[in-house]
């Protein structure tokens, strides 16, 4: 429902408190003041500034004063129609009790002049003392149409808009901006390139986005050809995010919940699903969200996850979970913890956008049980050590990445992980040493671990699904000598 629909009904309700939520203030007030215009209503602005101002009559007196605002707007001569009166960034001035109690005292009597006080500003800041009198309404951020038609009143060469395919990619990149910033972001690309192009738009939006400190945008350059193994879950979320079914929402895929010992791709593969997709990438950081005001936590995750809808369709990436979720059991936080736990819970739970979530653990002792519960996600998937065939893959790939012999010896790397891999190949490329001699400075995770990485293979057999091949993953069906002999050791340990 659009603002205008959503406010006529509020107005001809007789709600004479409302707050709207807007990044878009200009838009906001052209859409009000065409409401009222169509329905032959009375329309009134304040704003710092330029003081009170109604159609039709001069600026009143003092009317620039936040407290003589709210009174000159009680003294409005009378009308049989409603008279809305836009009070801009009013937020700032809701400290003071005198101009609380008179704003309180406006929207009651506001019923019988038929008044509606209209807050207009970028955040709800409520005062306890106007809650129960004001209804929130949220300006939306522009949909795929309403950038289309941007782009279009700004490309109007011919040779300035892309051919459709492209420029639907284009409109997926400029979802989550504001009108004012997808204008700059259009005309930048015109000035860049001369045509419209997606690339731009990326790349401002990953700078919006570092601007709030609540998400990043990953634009990087992995891809599963750089991730050995793990064929089974390339496999499983590639085909459910190429079948997306758009015609059936209920049909969307919902995510997947990583669990693997440190260092085997995880964080790899959800930076590289995004790029094998088509889709950008956002990053949320939990750590981000707390603030050091009451609520102030809650709202920041709140505002990430209404960004991370509008940017749909995307894949949302939050590693450690187990980390972030630390205080949900807990009250050294004020249930902080717990409240952005539940925040998030209620999100996957119900969301109807069209993003992909994406989280990693290394310790599912430490996960609420009740977050992997089914239909948060669309598997719960473990990720072994890799195996013989899988290791070979990861030395071929970081051999050539960091231009070493492929011919030469290779230390023994029956418990290694990827990441050991990798350290391996790019000590001995640092160090200019051979393998073998870089392997000395490797500490293998399944070893100065044993007790952990057994229990977390324990505790994902025939409960996770297999990364490297379908169905089930079964602790010890795939062990090598070595490997049983490892896990026999810290069982009895």
């Amino acid at each position: 429902m659009s603002l205008t629909q959503r406010l006529e009904e509020l107005v001809r309700a007789c709600f004479t408190g409302i707050w709207i939520e807007s990044h878009e203030h200009e838009e906001a007030l052209l859409e009000i003041a065409q409401l009222c215009h169509a329905q032959s209503w009375r329309f009134a602005v304040w704003d710092i500034q330029q003081g009170l101002k109604l159609a039709g009559l001069e600026a009143a007196p003092l009317a620039a004063d936040p407290l003589a605002a709210i009174q000159v707007a009680g003294t409005l001569p009378a009308s049989d129609q409603p008279t809305i009166v836009v009070l801009v960034n009013f937020h700032r001035f809701l400290q003071g009790a005198e101009t609380v109690q008179a704003l309180a005292h406006q929207v009651v009597s506001g019923k019988q002049s038929r008044t509606s006080m209209v807050i207009l500003a970028h955040q709800v800041a409520l005062p306890p003392e106007l809650e129960k009198q004001f209804v929130v309404v949220e300006h939306a951020l522009p949909g795929r149409r309403q950038l289309a038609e941007i782009a279009r009143g700004i490309a109007t060469q011919e040779d300035e808009l892309p051919p459709e395919m492209e420029f639907e990619r284009v409109l997926d990149a400029a979802l989550g901006l504001t009108r004012y910033e997808a204008e700059g972001a259009f005309s930048l690309s015109l000035i860049r390139h001369g045509r419209l192009s997606a690339e731009v738009l990326w790349e401002q939006k990953a700078q919006l986005l570092k601007k709030s400190g609540l998400l990043t945008l990953h634009r990087g350059g992995e891809s599963f050809a750089q991730l050995g193994g793990l064929e089974s879950l390339k496999a499983f979320c590639l085909r459910a995010m190429r079948r997306q079914g758009e015609a059936n929402p209920l049909l969307r895929p919902r995510g997947v919940l990583l669990l693997s010992p440190p260092g085997c791709g995880k964080s790899q593969f959800a930076k590289a699903l995004g790029r094998e997709t088509g889709r950008p990438t956002l990053v949320l950081d939990l750590g981000a969200m707390l603030g050091s005001l009451v609520g102030e936590s809650e709202r920041n995750l709140r505002q990430a996850l209404q960004v991370v809808d509008a940017m749909a369709p995307c894949v949302l990436f939050l590693d450690e979970l187990e980390k972030g979720l630390a205080g949900v059991s807990g009250s050294g936080d004020s249930g902080v913890s717990a409240r952005l736990f539940g925040q998030l819970l209620v999100w996957l739970n119900d969301h109807t956008s069209d993003v992909f979530f994406v989280g990693t653990c290394n310790d599912v002792s430490r996960l609420p049980p009740e977050f992997a519960r089914a239909e948060r996600f669309d598997g719960l998937v473990f990720i072994d050590l890799p195996n013989a065939t899988q290791r070979q893959q990861i030395w071929e790939l970081y051999l050539a990445t960091f231009g070493l012999d492929p011919q030469q010896a290779r230390p023994c790397d029956e418990q290694w992980t990827g990441a050991e891999v990798r350290a391996c190949c790019r000590l001995a490329a640092l160090l200019d040493v051979p393998l073998t001699v870089a392997a000395q400075n490797i500490a293998p995770i399944a070893v100065t671990a044993a007790e952990s990485v057994e229990r977390l293979r324990t505790w994902a057999s025939g409960r996770c699904l297999a990364a490297d091949q379908p169905g089930i993953y079964e602790h010890g069906a795939s062990l090598t000598p070595a490997r049983r002999k490892v896990s026999r050791a810290a069982q009895q340990n």
